[in-house]
């Protein structure tokens, strides 16, 4: 579990991993970094009160750095990635050991099930949990079990990993996608099980999302530069729209001046059409629920929704082109650092 400022989140977390019941010996292992805001010594409390925990030091905060440290620093042949701002569900160890052995899989996952504990976050959430928000992995939707492209958080073979080499550490996002494009290219079968579930409690504020889905998409573009067409394609929806939306602007602007008149100007109008359909889907997710199984709820709820979407796709569409044009370089996700917001080395 790599953990960084999360002490709202780390002991519901830490009790729903101490929690699962299996068939031999378990152990945690936390990848602290440099918290600001007591997480660390909350960590040290909850290790000091149970000998399973166990703490290693990931002082840059890089999220596959974390983990190789903790997977490198384990002992049991089986590795169960978690996450500090989640919580596993009842029986998902027992589980997914269970669907490891019964499809001989290197890696399963289950499906993530974002929650919210205000309007804001609640917003987030069925964004999360619908194909308009987050583009309809099978994680985050109700797709069948199966062979799958990625793994939410896994439930890994640790010899398969030491095979392919643990998690690439130059990547600070998707990282997760990336190690299983080579579980798979090694001939391995990553599998997706809709029975196992994991709570995801999304960012808590408009602009700590915002700097997340940046960060985000801007790994997504180094990994379209790396790997080509090995990514799906609607990774490529949210940077469409941004480029409509820009070529909008200039349409706008040279028909407002004189510039573009006559025929070409109304064939150029064109590109607003897609961008009116745009609009209407937001309004219809934010207002009615469309593609939310369960709509939102309440006046501030539906208007943080209005708020969310465009926010999640325009974001994550910046970084992406910006992460293909120049790569993602030193980019990080700051949305967890302290209220000091210092940058990480």
């Amino acid at each position: 579990m790599p953990v960084l400022n999360e002490i709202d989140y780390l002991e519901h977390a830490v009790q729903s991993v101490l929690a699962q019941d299996v068939d031999g010996p378990t152990e945690l292992v936390l990848a602290l970094g440099p918290s600001s805001d007591g997480t660390t010594a909350l960590a040290q409390r909850l290790a000091d009160g149970d000998a399973r925990i166990r703490l290693v030091q990931n002082p840059h905060a890089h999220i596959p750095v974390g983990l190789n440290a903790a997977i490198r620093a384990s002992r049991y042949p089986t590795i169960i990635r978690v996450d500090a701002h989640s919580e596993l569900s009842p029986g998902y160890a027992r589980r997914a050991l269970e669907t490891l052995q019964r499809t001989g899989a290197a890696n399963v996952g289950g499906v993530m099930r974002a929650d919210g504990r205000t309007p804001f976050q609640s917003a987030v959430a069925r964004l999360y949990n619908s194909p308009v928000g987050l583009g309809g992995g099978a994680y985050h939707g109700g797709a069948p079990e199966g062979e799958a492209e990625s793994a939410y958080l896994g439930v890994m073979r640790r010899e398969v990993l030491d095979e392919v080499g643990l998690f690439d550490e130059s990547i600070r996002r998707g990282e997760d996608w990336e190690l299983n494009l080579r579980i798979r290219q090694a001939g391995h079968l990553v599998w997706f099980d809709p029975t196992l579930s994991v709570t995801y409690w999304p960012r808590e504020s408009w602009w700590r999302l915002t700097r997340q889905f940046r960060a985000t998409g801007a790994w997504r573009g180094e990994l379209v530069r790396r790997y080509g067409r090995s990514n799906s394609l609607r990774f490529f929806a949210p940077p469409a729209l941004v480029v409509l939306t820009a070529l909008a602007v200039i349409v706008g602007i040279l028909q407002l001046t004189g510039v573009l008149h006559g025929l070409p100007s109304l064939i150029a109008s064109a590109v607003y059409l897609p961008l009116v359909a745009y609009v209407l889907l937001v309004l219809a997710v934010g207002l009615g629920g469309l593609g939310i199984a369960r709509g939102p709820r309440g006046l501030h709820e539906r208007l943080w929704t209005l708020a969310v979407l465009p926010t999640m796709h325009f974001a994550w569409g910046l970084g992406f082109l910006a992460g293909v044009l120049r790569g993602a370089g030193d980019t990080v996700d700051a949305s967890r650092l302290g209220s000091q917001n210092t940058p990480l080395p």
